[in-house]
């Protein structure tokens, strides 16, 4: 069942629960329904995966390459499971959303009990997949992300700045999981920019998702475990601090000590111009309240897909002629 599906649904019942009428019976309703509870478009924030490889300038074999995709896949598998268990958690919670009251499993598409048993299946076969084909560190981090983020759905999302410092340390692990998988090693430098950065986006988001919810009928505090506890001036705060700090971290490893410029220009210390615009750029969208979704903002701006082709370019030339 596509989209349509979902909005005849609640129409006809003002977005309650729909057990009975019969939506996840529909041929290729249940399997459409749980695909789309495992947020496709969500999937490329698991590219994160390849950063630490990039960040390290590397040429990788071949066989690095397929185990770079292996663990891109089961980071994508570890995020399916825990979106598909957490849908079956939120569901009531996410029928007082204005948006979320559309996801499958909260419109009735997707049974709970579906969507509990899907994401059990995922989340032990991904981290055992792991430990087959990569490495134990490897399936240490997986194992590591799924019980951290099982514990922020059924337990640290009631915890106020917790739940932003969980979701932020998601991407961080998914920023890792590259270099845990290939053994490079990770400089604190990444370590420190990926994790201000993440914490901009993720600040950004609930700031965004505050804004959006201040503005609709619906309950704020319902439609998200303490939403409703931050204040949007709080919001702003944590996100422009993150921004900074992240663009500090950058712009210090550019121009560390001993980084001398080689090769026609100074590549790295010019990557600091499309990092510092990237960031301008999406700072944009978060002051406005529309950063909600933040895999949107990134693929459909085109200003900021230009920036960041840009930055990769420079990036790259940095790595070749260093």
């Amino acid at each position: 069942m596509g989209e349509p599906s979902a909005v005849l649904v609640e129409e006809t019942t003002g977005g309650a629960g729909v057990a009975g009428l019969g939506v996840g019976r529909v041929p290729g309703g249940l399997s459409a329904g749980l695909v789309r509870t495992a947020r496709p478009r969500q999937w490329v924030k698991n590219g994160l995966v390849l950063a630490a490889p990039f960040a390290a300038g590397r040429l990788l074999t071949a066989g690095e390459c397929v185990q770079l995709g292996v663990v891109l896949v089961l980071f994508t598998a570890c995020a399916s499971a825990v979106y598909l268990i957490n849908d079956a958690r939120d569901a009531e919670a996410d029928r007082a959303h204005p948006v979320k009251r559309r996801r499958p499993v909260a419109c009735g598409q997707v049974p709970v009990g579906a969507a509990y048993a899907a994401g059990a299946a995922l989340a032990v076969a991904a981290p055992a997949t792991a430990a087959l084909t990569c490495n134990v560190d490897t399936a240490g981090l997986l194992a590591g992300y799924v019980l951290m983020q099982l514990a922020y759905c059924v337990w640290l999302k009631h915890m106020l700045v917790v739940d932003l410092v969980i979701v932020t340390t998601g991407f961080l692990m998914r920023a890792m999981a590259g270099g845990v998988a290939l053994g490079i090693g990770l400089s604190r430098w990444f370590l420190i920019t990926s994790g201000f950065c993440a914490l901009f986006v993720v600040a950004a988001k609930r700031y965004s998702e505050l804004v959006l919810m201040s503005g609709q009928d619906g309950d704020v505090a319902a439609s998200r475990a303490l939403l409703g506890a931050y204040t949007p001036g709080y919001l702003r705060f944590v996100w422009q601090l993150a921004a900074g700090v992240g663009v500090l971290a950058y712009c210090l490893w550019a121009m560390e000590t001993g980084a001398r410029p080689s090769g026609l220009l100074p590549w790295r210390q010019l990557s600091m111009v499309p990092f510092i615009l990237s960031v301008l750029r999406y700072a944009v969208f978060a002051d406005a309240g529309s950063a909600g979704a933040p895999e949107d903002v990134l693929l459909r701006d085109r200003a900021l897909v230009v920036i960041g082709l840009a930055w990769g370019a420079l990036y790259v030339l940095a790595a070749v002629n260093r």
